[in-house]
């Protein structure tokens, strides 16, 4: 009967075992380490010390290398996702670009004073009149990334050999666009136009 009571006891705890979802053994884990951290935060405040630094001091040197070189491994740049990440992209690429310059900015500052940080009561507009340096920096920066979009538009190879199918360049682009969704529609029309067999 003992033998009997164990047996069901351990089919009814399996079952519920196969109840839980996949990855209930991860999950449990993970809310334990949580619970730990809590606690041990809770334990550095009331000693008074920082749980990071206390943290870090719990890691060794070679666990710290192991996870930096982790770390420099994973690629930051994941490529083009959509138009507004790559704007931003640019945006933030930019602006490490500029080198502020700092003296102008202490001297404007005490000339305006509080109007330098215009409000919506403002009405500042059309009084800054930016300095020659800083309209020569603009245009250097400007043709430079002119420079480096002229570098990635890539000039496609001539072919002498294709048919002559347009009158001026806007024309052959057009033709390539149309041919490339509809050539193998219109293939057969074209070779019994070329033919001259075409009804």
């Amino acid at each position: 009967n003992e033998a009997r009571k164990l047996n069901l006891q351990e089919v009814v705890e399996e079952d519920k075992r196969m109840k839980l979802p996949a990855n209930w053994e991860a999950k449990k884990a993970r809310l334990e380490w949580q619970l730990q951290v809590e606690q041990k935060k809770k334990e550095c405040a009331a000693r008074g010390e920082d749980y990071e630094r206390v943290k870090l001091l719990e890691i060794s040197a070679e666990e710290a290398d192991r996870w930096e070189r982790k770390k420099k491994k994973k690629n930051p740049d994941l490529g083009f996702s959509d138009y507004a990440a790559a704007q931003l992209r640019q945006y933030q690429r930019l602006t490490r670009q500029i080198k502020p310059d700092l003296e102008q900015y202490e001297r404007l500052k005490e000339q305006y004073g509080e109007a330098l940080y215009p409000t919506s009561d403002s009405l500042l507009h059309g009084t800054h009149v930016p300095s020659k340096e800083g309209i020569d920096r603009m245009v250097e920066d400007l043709e430079k990334q002119i420079e480096k979009r002229e570098k990635y538009s890539r000039r496609r190879p001539y072919n002498d050999d294709a048919d002559i199918d347009y009158i001026n360049e806007r024309n052959a682009k057009f033709n390539k666009k149309a041919e490339r969704f509809y050539g193998k529609y219109t293939a057969e029309i074209k070779q019994n136009l070329e033919r001259g067999t075409a009804v």
